[in-house]
């Protein structure tokens, strides 16, 4: 009888997860970046590959990179939000880059504002449009989720993908490439 040198059974589901660029990133910088996004300073990610090439803008001349990594969320104190008041309520607080109020979180999942078609948050700013108004246009199209490492424990947690292919079957080789903190 043959047995398996792997064991199974310690191999643990991943988030795999998306970031497009202009360079390859091995080690996620959550210190880098604007800090007035969806959900404050961080390091950006999707779980959608296609939403992460229509994230970055084609550049004349620059290659895109599409990173691709491995999250284990496991040990992490995650916030996941939907699209509902608090989420908006957390959008527009960052995007004004008013005082983080889910800092205490290593990991926050939640849908994207789409924005594109309205500077939405500068109009409710300017007072032509009310929260629930304002919340709907946001709503507007498709919901494609972002995952934001928020901290160095969130960073330290992404391993780039580590497969080989065994007869069209991949099987992680390893834990984890030590990346990160």
């Amino acid at each position: 009888m043959k047995r398996s040198i792997f064991n199974y059974d310690e191999i643990k589901e991943m988030i795999k997860l998306f970031n497009a660029g202009y360079e390859e990133i091995k080690a996620p910088d959550i210190f880098y970046g604007r800090k007035n996004a969806d959900f404050g300073q961080g390091f950006y990610t999707t779980d959608d590959r296609s939403f992460a090439n229509f994230w970055v803008r084609e550049k004349k001349g620059a290659e895109v990179y599409v990173n691709t990594y491995e999250l284990d969320e496991t040990d992490l104190s995650v916030k996941e939000f939907e699209r509902t008041p608090e989420w908006f309520r957390y959008v527009f607080s960052n995007r004004r880059s008013m005082p983080d109020e889910y800092k205490e979180y290593d990991l926050i999942i939640g849908p994207v504002a789409n924005d594109t078609i309205f500077d939405t948050l500068g109009i409710i700013t300017s007072g032509f449009l009310r929260d629930e108004e304002a919340m709907k246009l946001l709503c507007i199209g498709p919901s494609f989720r972002q995952f934001t490492l928020k901290s160095p424990k969130a960073a330290g947690a992404v391993c780039e993908r580590v497969c080989k292919s065994y007869g069209g079957a991949y099987l992680r080789l390893c834990e984890c490439s030590e990346i990160g903190f």
